[in-house]
């Protein structure tokens, strides 16, 4: 019952939240941009497409230059989520995303300090990217304490400040992105902590078009919960001090009918123990179905992930997701996942990153 009541708990939370955290009307903002777009270019689209906040702007509607222009004033205005070049659908079904079919749209985000959203998007079946969740994980075999895990984090990914590159279509940005990890054991009378990862890092990232990279350098710390060290079973656990600090970078391209592939690499320095081996490699597959229930507003989610690390000689790690994304959900732009989950590797939770693990779980996500 307990990760029942804690993933009760966290959703009842944030949609209480909700109605706080609401944009201006999409009809406001159409009306808006097209006054904009009338006094600026003596251009005039009476029936201007907004949805969730992005304006939909004809690719053929201006000359390049002065399009350039126009997307980067209409991206300016308040409670706009971003401004994308596309053709218009003459008809949009009501259970189909126009703007997520097309495969030559173009999307441009606010710019200036603490913008709205983000150029590269999270990476849905990483266990280890930033976020707020909250899951219950069941061990398909000896796990290091226990087999019923509640693991919950902590964090986001914050765009300090955001800008073009010229007058082009070409994005960049730099934050800060701050998380933590925490696994406890159900099995145990008060769900005692076992471990705990802080994650900190300085980001960057760029985007044109469907394409979208992203690099950090990061410090991540493990810690060992008490009542874990304490337990008498427990007393001869030979503890790690594992601490160190990364450099990555993602590449991530962006394919039709919401189809999402990536990968990348990194390495290690400044590690504690020493003997730490540098590389590793990620990469990984993702679809969000451009397609929605639209009675419940949801659509579906699938997405893998890989990973491998010179430490555990280049064994691979998968973590696999799978659910759906609720539209109407959302607080601060994110939008409210419930995923099954599935991993089998080495451990990500950092003080048992020799130990291989292997669960089934259901966990509740908010993501942008």
């Amino acid at each position: 019952m307990a990760p029942l009541r804690l993933t009760l708990a966290l959703a009842a939370l944030l949609t209480a939240t909700t109605a706080n955290a609401m944009s201006p009307e999409d009809s406001y903002l159409a009306g808006y941009a097209a006054g904009m777009l009338k006094q600026n270019f003596q251009l005039s689209i009476p029936s201007l497409v907004v949805k969730d906040g992005v304006i939909n702007l004809p690719p053929n509607s201006l000359a390049a230059a002065e399009l350039a222009k126009a997307v980067q004033m209409l991206a300016e205005i308040p409670g706009v989520n971003g401004v994308t070049v596309a053709p218009a659908a003459a008809s949009v079904d009501s259970a189909t995303d126009a703007k997520t079919l097309a495969a030559t749209d173009v999307t441009i985000l606010p710019t200036g300090l603490l913008p709205k959203g983000h150029l590269f998007k999270p990476l849905l079946a990483d266990p280890r990217w930033v976020q707020f969740s909250a899951a219950y994980r069941n061990y398909q075999s000896t796990n290091y304490d226990g087999r019923d895990i509640a693991a919950v984090s902590f964090g986001e990914t914050i765009p300090f400040y955001r800008g073009n590159f010229g007058a082009s279509s070409v994005q960049w940005e730099a934050g800060l992105q701050a998380g933590v990890f925490s696994d406890f054991n159900l099995n145990s009378s008060s769900s005692d902590l076992i471990n705990t990862d802080f994650i900190a890092a300085l980001y960057s990232s760029v985007r044109l078009g469907h394409f979208s990279a992203f690099s950090r350098v990061y410090h991540q710390s493990s810690h060992l919960g008490d009542e874990f060290l304490l337990r008498k079973e427990n007393t001869k656990f030979e503890r790690v001090n594992l601490s160190y600090e990364g450099v990555d970078l993602k590449l991530s391209y962006e394919l039709p009918y919401g189809i999402r592939i990536y990968g990348g690499g990194g390495g290690l320095f400044d590690k504690e123990p020493a003997a730490l081996k540098t590389w590793s490699t990620q990469y990984g597959l993702e679809f969000r179905s451009p397609w929605r229930f639209d009675f419940l507003s949801m659509r579906p989610i699938i997405a893998a992930d890989f990973k491998n690390f010179d430490e555990n000689n280049w064994s691979t790690d998968i973590s696999a997701r799978a659910g759906v994304e609720f539209d109407n959900l959302q607080v601060l732009g994110r939008k409210l996942q419930i995923l099954g989950e599935y991993f089998n590797g080495y451990s990500p939770s950092g003080q048992f990153y020799k130990q291989k693990i292997d669960y089934l779980g259901v966990g509740a996500h908010f993501y942008f």
